[in-house]
């Protein structure tokens, strides 16, 4: 059973989520919080192994809170951040602060099952969507398609299966997912990450297709359109 603190500071939001993730027959919500102050305190009682977390919030912030639970260490819950805001530096900060995936609410349900189940099992999840403007704001500011500036590094080569499995990775979807896609065990799909993290020198999924993107290893994935 994985055990989930839900941290919004909208209680019809915070209800609304916790709902859904109840349905799920793996999952146990074990406590909601208002705020990033409210999550800390109650950490150690209730003892999550996922925190699905919010950005901004009164206080201490979903950023922050993030780096404090990080910070406990060993045995510290993993923080998937699931939140309305696509601002390339609440993404990048999520990221550094420590988050192991960042998923958008208006995605689909199952996008966030998923994210939570993969991030329990220790993997990391970034929403297409995410990944498209991270990879569009590191090609800027490393000057890709200018003509100005320096040009990109040579990049590592990956294998076909390789770079199969992580454009997979990059549509979001969990070690085991890829596996019934391409029919083979999920031992397999973890022992081309691993070497993929290696080629790219990096140590999570994320990270890997930031990596390949900025090298051209992968496509850009298309923008998820506004209204």
């Amino acid at each position: 059973m994985i055990r989930i603190m839900v941290v919004d500071d909208h209680p019809i939001v915070r209800s609304g989520v916790t709902g859904l993730l109840e349905t799920e027959p793996d999952f146990e919500v074990v406590a909601e919080a208002a705020s990033g102050e409210a999550a800390l305190e109650l950490l150690e009682s209730v003892r999550p192994h996922v925190v699905l977390m919010d950005l901004r919030m009164p206080g201490v912030g979903g950023v922050e809170a993030t780096r404090r639970i990080v910070a406990t260490g060993t045995g510290a819950p993993r923080v998937l951040v699931f939140t309305t805001y696509e601002d390339d530096d609440q993404i990048l900060a999520a990221i550094e602060a420590g988050a192991s995936g960042y998923l958008v609410k208006a995605g689909p349900a199952e996008e966030l099952a998923a994210g939570v189940r993969a991030v329990a099992a220790g993997q990391t999840v970034l929403a297409p969507s995410i990944a498209a403007q991270l990879v569009a704001r590191a090609s800027g500011a490393m000057g890709l398609g200018s003509g100005s500036g320096p040009g990109p590094q040579a990049a590592p080569k990956l294998t076909p299966r390789e770079t199969e499995i992580l454009g997979l990775v990059a549509e979001g979807l969990s070690n085991p997912a890829i596996a019934a896609r391409l029919f083979i065990g999920e031992s397999t799909v973890k022992t081309h990450l691993l070497h993929v993290f290696e080629k790219l020198g990096v140590n999570d999924r994320t990270r890997a297709v930031m990596r390949a993107m900025e090298l051209r290893l992968l496509p850009e994935p298309p923008r998820a359109s506004r209204s």
